[in-house]
């Protein structure tokens, strides 16, 4: 492939900060997850070097190939903190948990148990499905307080909560993000990672400490190659 454009994605990084700031946020606090799942890893690579180091994932496989091919650059300067963003497996737990900093979308305690196995004591955010929207995932709100309770209790650090926001314009995923908040602020947790490319501004307004971006960092993606996840 062509090699990724470091100054353009930087340029981009750059551009996506002051889409937070403009929506009220504080740059230094909103974490950007830079979502590379589904580009290969010469993208990952030039994401590090503009200065993107919190990576996200969506499937275990791509992150651990990804992750070891990283992983065998000695002289690398710049090591990434990945996320594992998308739905979870219990089979694949494993494979992950030596290389996952921050598992975004825990939603049930089955899940917590296996990467309590392997990764005791790990960051987690519970996931909730706050639009009501039956093909994502994520636990309903009524459920979060005993998932949460479940994961500590599995000796989890439960560090807040993520959502997915519904299709369509971005306005409309304003109560499903303040959602989120509300039920943050009743659970006494912290981290809210929500908002996309899309959507983030809304997400930022609501109280988003993390918001997850790929196009808009990276442009349009290919077809995802058929891996197992």
């Amino acid at each position: 492939m062509t090699r990724p454009d470091v100054a353009a994605i930087a340029e981009r990084a750059a551009a996506v900060r002051d889409r937070i700031e403009a929506a009220g946020g504080d740059v230094e606090r909103v974490r950007l997850v830079a979502v590379t799942k589904g580009f290969p890893v010469e993208v990952v690579r030039a994401a590090l070097d503009a200065g993107l180091v919190d990576l996200g994932e969506s499937y275990v496989q791509e992150l651990v190939a990804k992750a070891d091919a990283l992983d065998a650059e000695e002289d690398r300067p710049v090591w990434p903190r990945w996320h594992l963003v998308g739905r979870l497996q219990r089979n694949k737990i494993r494979k992950a948990a030596p290389h996952v900093a921050l598992w975004h979308s825990v939603d049930r305690l089955s899940v917590g148990a296996e990467i309590a196995r392997f990764a005791p004591g790990a960051p987690v955010l519970v996931q909730v499905n706050t639009s009501g929207e039956e093909q994502k995932g994520g636990c309903r709100p009524a459920m979060a307080p005993a998932v949460v309770d479940g994961l500590r209790d599995l000796g989890l650090d439960v560090r807040g909560l993520m959502t997915i926001g519904p299709a369509g314009p971005p306005e409309e995923a304003r109560p499903a993000f303040r959602a989120l908040r509300e039920l943050a602020e009743q659970l006494e947790v912290t981290e809210l990672s929500m908002g996309m490319t899309d959507d983030l501004a809304v997400a930022v307004e609501e109280g988003a400490t993390m918001v997850r971006v790929g196009t808009g960092l990276f442009g349009p993606r290919a077809d995802r190659p058929k891996v197992q996840h």
